[in-house]
């Protein structure tokens, strides 16, 4: 007898394509959904439904995975893994969201019946049915008691690694603010708000926009859609980090702009402070130039940069040379530099899982030989901004001492000072003035860091 069809409903589906093209690809689950959502013509309910579904379950994954391993009485890596997508898509129903059980179960079940075997699919019934006979507390406190000393049981209801909670809480302890790391792991989980930019001189936030709090350009929409509003200011609006406006910020306006300076964005891809850039710029009557050394990624920056009236060369080249092939060349540099991305958990909440210990040591050489050629590249007395999306100590203010200690012509400047002055609120900031680190907790931004040098 022929199996009975099968459907499943399409948010879900969505969502599990999503979740299975993280996991077997790599892909970045902020520029794909809106893809997949787009492509099955999801109402706004629906498109609603995938993305909860979609980031709860990426952001709560190393939780879930722990709760499916002792419902399923076997640890997850003896799971195939696309069964292990939809059992976490459906913990993640039973758990943290008001879906009905019977139907988180069937919607599982029958999602697995399309992606697996038959036994497959009576093991998936079985798991879901056992997580959901007990209370989200009671799995809570089965798990505090797996946990194998307190930074485990952080990291277990947090759904961090544990190496990236005991980062944290060094970062935060180098402030005086040890006491903070529940608040940041708890803000790593919260969906963030949709954050936007009225490029300087080129757009103004719509009517009724609420202003940032900290960016002079930045706003958010309310309930609009931002997408829609982006595509109707041709690009002069577009969506972008409170943290990442400031970053770009404190270079342009760490002094005032003269007529001619040329200026360098290192690592631009994909081209959202590069855009920022090029709207200070020309308003300044300085130039820009624009590298990302990955093809594909340098595409994205020039169609971030078009709708900037400023002919904006973008270079596909190998940062580390600049200093080089460009000596004493440029009056700002950005170097936003490439790094683990700790301080985007709320956005791209699969980078927690993806990085490791290993990770960082490699991106620390990286870091350095690219703030080596940046120094090399910057004119005496011009301003470079050493930039990371990341607040580990290693990729921060490691390769900032390293630097200054390398580099006798290097002074560092005071970053705090010059944020500080741009910003519309007084920030709450900690720790040596010299440098700035946001907090997701503490300003609602993502944990950029910031560092502006000179040479002498």
């Amino acid at each position: 007898m022929s199996e009975r069809p099968t459907h499943v409903q399409p948010a879900r589906r969505v969502a599990y394509d999503v979740i299975s093209a993280v996991r077997e690809s790599d892909a970045y689950a902020n520029l794909l959904l809106p893809t997949r959502i787009a492509r099955a013509g999801l109402s706004s309910a629906d498109a609603g439904l995938a993305t909860e579904l979609t980031y709860g379950t990426l952001r709560m994954q190393g939780y879930y995975d722990r709760v499916i391993s002792r419902a399923a009485g076997r640890p997850v890596d003896r799971i195939d893994p696309p069964i292990l997508d939809v059992l976490r898509l459906g913990a993640h129903q039973l758990l943290s969201t008001r879906v009905a059980p019977h139907a988180a179960v069937n919607e599982s079940v029958a999602l697995a019946r399309t992606v697996g075997s038959r036994s497959a699919t009576g093991f998936t019934n079985g798991v879901l049915r056992e997580i959901g006979r007990h209370t989200p507390e009671e799995w809570r406190q089965r798990i505090l008691a797996d946990a194998k000393n307190p930074d485990d049981e952080l990291a277990a209801l947090n759904s961090h690694p544990v190496w990236v909670v005991r980062a944290l809480r060094r970062a935060l302890e180098a402030e005086g603010r040890g006491d903070e790391l529940d608040e940041l792991l708890a803000a790593d989980n919260a969906a963030p708000r949709v954050n936007l930019i009225a490029l300087p001189g080129l757009a103004e936030p719509p009517e009724g926009a609420a202003p940032d709090r900290f960016s002079p350009p930045g706003f958010t929409a309310g309930g609009g859609d931002p997408q829609g509003l982006v595509e109707s200011n041709d690009g002069r609006i577009r969506v972008q980090d409170e943290g990442s406006q400031l970053a770009a910020l404190a270079l342009s306006r760490s002094r005032p702009v003269l007529e001619g300076e040329l200026w360098l964005d290192l690592c631009a891809g994909p081209g959202g402070k590069s855009a920022l850039l090029a709207a200070e710029a020309l308003d300044g009557g300085a130039g820009l130039i624009a590298n990302e050394v990955v093809p594909a990624r340098a595409e994205l920056v020039r169609r971030a940069l078009a709708p900037v009236p400023l002919d904006v060369e973008v270079w596909e080249r190998d940062g580390t040379t600049v200093g080089e092939t460009h000596p004493d060349t440029f009056d700002r540099i950005l170097l936003d530099a490439p790094c683990t991305g700790l301080g985007a958990l709320r956005r791209r909440p699969e980078a927690r899982w993806r990085k490791t210990p290993r990770d960082v040591a490699e991106l620390t050489v990286l870091q350095s030989q690219l703030l080596d050629a940046a120094i090399g590249a910057l004119k005496p007395g011009g301003v470079l901004a050493y930039v990371t999306c990341s607040p580990h100590i290693a990729e921060t203010r490691g390769v900032v001492a390293d630097a200054l200690s390398r580099h006798e012509e290097l002074e560092a400047l005071e970053t705090a000072g010059v944020v500080q002055q741009l910003a519309v609120e007084r920030l709450d900031l900690a720790g040596d003035s010299t440098t700035v680190q946001l907090w997701p907790h503490r300003h609602a931004t993502d944990a950029m860091f910031i560092a502006l040098l000179t040479k002498k």
